[in-house]
């Protein structure tokens, strides 16, 4: 059995199936260096989970999640533009990830831009995520 962060974060990889030009690159907090060929891809990972016992019996939880798009181009953001787009548009289609979530809402995005054989860019876009467990349980 895994958490409900688990759950949430592995609905994510599955609504962002398809993304417009990544195809199967979609990747689970990924640490190894992707070669060129192997971009465009999505790296879906945490930042932070945070608790509120404010009600009776249920934990609310403010989960922070970034959807990082790497890219390389001349113009990294610009290759990153309809991915990003694509990314949005799937997530905000259902905010509730199909019952899993009370509510998601797109936060930041930051744009890191890299030298190498061919420019790269990693776009980061957060989302926080509010759900509820039992108290006595995370899953």
């Amino acid at each position: 059995m895994s958490s409900k962060r688990e759950t949430i974060l592995a609905r994510i990889a599955t609504v962002l199936a398809g993304t417009s030009g990544v195809g199967s690159r979609i990747y689970r907090s990924r640490v190894e260096p992707l070669a060129r060929g192997e971009l465009p891809a999505l790296v879906i990972e945490p930042s932070n989970d945070a608790a509120d016992l404010s009600q009776l019996g249920v934990i609310t939880w403010t989960l922070n999640a970034r959807v990082i798009i790497l890219v390389a181009g001349v113009a990294p953001d610009q290759v990153a533009d309809p991915i990003a787009l694509d990314v949005h548009s799937k997530i905000m289609a259902d905010t509730t990830l199909n019952g899993l979530v009370v509510d998601i809402v797109p936060a930041q995005t930051s744009f890191d831009l890299f030298e190498g054989d061919q420019p790269r860019g990693a776009i980061t876009i957060n989302f926080t995520i509010l759900y509820r467990t039992a108290r006595e349980s995370i899953a």
